[in-house]
């Protein structure tokens, strides 16, 4: 029997059409989203998350533990079938989720069967790809014959990846960033995009602030119209509405960006810090504001976009 851990529920609609055998688990967490405590020990790691999740987000507490819960007592249970496969795609979203996964595979079943991979970037029948939700249901056969087992230095880079992923320091990630291996072949333009999220040094603007108050810049548009061009030109973030729309409350609140009904338009001050006359985090609230183990309030880590790293402010 075959374990499928799959990525979302698009995923599922269509694996559940597919015809593949097998028990499956959909994995439903947003671990780029907030806060990763730094604990090996799982039931405070999701106590911490929870707690964070509602004071931060409004996510009711009790469900996101009776819905985690469920889900981590099937990982616990991996090694009981013949083999593991993992549905994930190449954004940074479902990388964050996989080193997770793969973590506490680990972790939970020191005796653990095959594990493979499905992962993707493309499809030559689905032009605009951005996640396997978007394949049809006769797609995924084909993708699971072509999956790669995973070996133990594929095991080790996504252990330390998910330590530094934890981590108030993002030097060992930024590292980690560069080592590559060919099962897989996404983590590290991931892990760069996340490392993108820290504030800019030039104007205290992450990449998606920067993308959102650099189109605006051009002249007003619909809250949705934006959203499309990110999908279109960031969709290494994999983000959906709930994370896109933290973005642009953000922005509001801080005064960089103005709401006409469904327009969005860029202010005076949104215009100044563009063009660096101000700074963005001079305006903006980031109390309770994580990245990962980095806490955005109190991090001196700045991303440097000329040089391309990461820098000590």
């Amino acid at each position: 029997m075959i374990l499928h851990i799959l990525n979302g529920d698009a995923t599922r609609e269509i694996f559940e059409q597919s015809g593949l055998e097998g028990d499956m688990i959909v994995w439903r967490e947003m671990l780029c989203e907030g806060k990763a405590p730094a604990t090996e020990e799982l039931p405070r790691f999701f106590e911490e998350r929870a707690a964070h999740l509602q004071q931060v987000y409004g996510l009711d507490r009790k469900t996101y533990l009776d819905t985690i819960g469920e889900d981590y007592k099937k990982l616990g249970k991996a090694s009981s079938y013949d083999e593991v496969v993992l549905w994930f795609e190449f954004d940074l979203f479902c990388q964050v989720n996989m080193l997770f996964v793969l973590y506490y595979l680990k972790k939970l079943n020191p005796a653990l069967p095959p594990v493979s991979i499905v992962q993707l970037h493309k499809h030559p029948e689905v032009p605009n790809f951005r996640g396997l939700g978007m394949l049809r249901q006769e797609h995924l056969p084909p993708l699971f014959e072509q999956r790669v087992y995973l070996q133990e230095e594929d095991w080790q880079l996504a252990a330390d990846a998910w330590e530094a992923y934890r981590s108030e320091d993002p030097l060992a990630l930024e590292q980690l960033s560069y080592h590559r291996t060919e099962r897989l072949p996404y983590l590290g333009i991931a892990l760069q995009a996340h490392l993108k999220r820290l504030p800019g040094k030039e104007n205290g603007l992450n990449a998606v602030e920067h993308f959102f108050l650099d189109r605006l810049s051009l002249g007003k548009l619909r809250e949705r119209d934006l959203y499309y061009q990110f999908w279109d030109e960031l969709k290494i973030y994999g983000f959906g509405d709930f994370q896109l729309d933290i973005y642009t409350q953000r922005l509001q609140r801080a005064g960089v960006v103005q709401r006409n009904d469904e327009m969005l338009c860029l202010t005076g001050l949104g215009k100044e810090i563009l063009n660096a006359e101000e700074n963005y985090l001079s305006f903006a609230c980031q109390d309770n504001i994580w990245i990962g183990g980095i806490p955005l309030e109190h991090t001196p880590w700045r991303w440097d976009d000329e040089e391309g790293k990461v820098v000590h402010s």
